[in-house]
């Protein structure tokens, strides 16, 4: 992975988006969303990779593929969430931010009911 070429990409937007919103606000806004969407696609097949190395880990031993499936969707909606929130707090509405940031807290905490069930199913028969 070329974290440098990253880096670099972000340093040189964060730079020109600072010099932009002083004279046009929208515009500054649109390259930031723009930045951040790049990014996200640049980064596709390193997550589809370590997807699928996860996976190949987690098929060799006894847990379940559910268990696997909620971590990841726990860690998508946080990575969404963050996303969007700074989205918002780059727009100046960090109210709005603070929402987003509670509906991807809650959204995890569904996800993660049936790991936490499964959990609570074992300490019970741990406890019988």
């Amino acid at each position: 992975m070329d974290v440098i070429r990253v880096i670099g990409v972000c340093l040189v937007a964060a730079v020109l988006i600072v010099l932009i919103r002083l004279q046009r606000p929208e515009i500054a806004m649109a390259l930031s969303v723009m930045v951040g969407i790049s990014i996200f696609m640049y980064m596709i097949p390193y997550i589809t990779h370590l997807i699928s190395v996860v996976s190949d880990f987690v098929s060799g031993t006894r847990m379940g593929n559910v268990y696997l499936a909620s971590v990841l969707k726990a860690v998508g909606i946080a990575y969404v969430a963050g996303f969007g929130a700074e989205i918002s707090r780059d727009a100046g509405e960090h109210a709005i931010a603070a929402k987003i940031e509670f509906a991807g807290k809650v959204a995890i905490m569904l996800v993660a009911l049936p790991v936490m069930a499964a959990i609570l199913d074992t300490v019970v028969k741990f406890l019988d």
